[in-house]
């Protein structure tokens, strides 16, 4: 411990030393990052000003875009910054509040998904229920309830077991995430790691649990429902399994994976799909298979258009 030197910045390594392969990806990121605020913005908008779309469904729509706008614009721009310049230092600080914003819109995400999972199976499984399970008041109570307990589970310990940092200065990544930061801790980081794989066990696997529960049930009584009325309720229910699995399948990677523990590329990959590609993909997959969403956005395009 004497001859620790307590670091207060790190080099975030990144992806390559090759100047053109940063420029190319540069621009393959800033498409992505502009796809995801277009989309992720629209979505919200639309939900927001369209009366129609003053639903439960949508109002947990918003907060998931709204959530992806902020986990998307925590990284990127950094990310697009290192990329141009070979300069890659950022200060304790700055690493500490990247970390915590990512782990807080990464929680809150895995709860609203079966909150999400939840109203659908209410809408489907009980729709003459639905009204009064539903309402407003219980809707803005249970939104509430997933964002703080998202900040008690995953921010809250981490305030508790804060990281000192020491000798090496370089995370093999291209953020402040997680398992690469503990990596550099002074000390034993086994109850650090400990408490992450715990937490995260718990907070990835009883979700998904529930969420694959309550569509088993959606997908009986789907059946049961006569054919003319099935493809509206399949195209919201696949919408939303693909963002689940999309979702819940690369965390589970980055934090279940054989190399979870150990300083490899695995993580800084697994981390471009849940960070990066998912917040793209989830305004995407939503508008593209709802019929909602496409009427609305055709409508807001075509007064734009009279507009100009």
């Amino acid at each position: 411990m004497e001859n620790q030197t307590v670091i207060t910045e790190v080099i975030l390594l990144g992806f390559s030393k090759d100047p053109k392969i940063n420029i190319a990806l540069f621009f393959l990121f800033l498409t992505i990052y502009l796809i995801t605020i277009t989309g992720n913005c629209l979505i919200i908008c639309i939900i927001l000003t369209n009366v129609r779309l003053h639903v439960p469904m949508y109002f947990f729509l918003c907060n998931l875009s709204f959530i992806d706008f902020c986990y998307s614009s925590t990284a990127v721009p950094r990310l697009l910054s290192d990329l141009l310049f070979s300069c890659r230092i950022i200060s304790n600080v700055a690493c500490g509040a990247q970390l915590y914003v990512i782990l807080f819109m990464g929680g809150t995400e895995c709860q609203l998904l079966v909150l999400m999972a939840y109203d659908r199976y209410i809408a489907i499984c009980r729709p003459l229920h639905y009204p009064v399970q539903m309402r407003w008041s219980v809707c803005y109570r249970l939104t509430a309830f997933v964002w703080i307990c998202s900040f008690m589970i995953y921010i809250f310990p981490s305030l508790l077991m804060p990281i000192t940092l020491c000798n090496r200065n370089q995370i093999n990544h291209f953020m402040c995430e997680l398992l690469a930061v503990i990596k550099l801790s002074c000390g034993d980081i086994y109850l650090n790691e400990l408490t992450i794989f715990s937490i995260s066990f718990i907070t990835l696997l009883i979700p998904l649990v529930l969420i694959l529960l309550s569509y088993g049930f959606i997908i009986s009584s789907i059946l049961k429902i006569r054919s003319t009325g099935r493809s509206k309720a399949f195209s919201t229910c696949t919408s939303h399994l693909a963002v689940v699995a999309l979702y819940f399948g690369t965390v589970m990677l980055m934090y279940f994976g054989p190399s979870s523990m150990y300083s490899t590329d695995q993580e800084k990959y697994s981390s471009i799909f849940y960070v990066i590609v998912s917040p793209m993909l989830n305004p995407l997959i939503y508008s593209l298979n709802n019929r909602d969403v496409k009427e609305s956005i055709k409508k807001l395009i075509a007064n734009l258009t009279h507009m100009c």
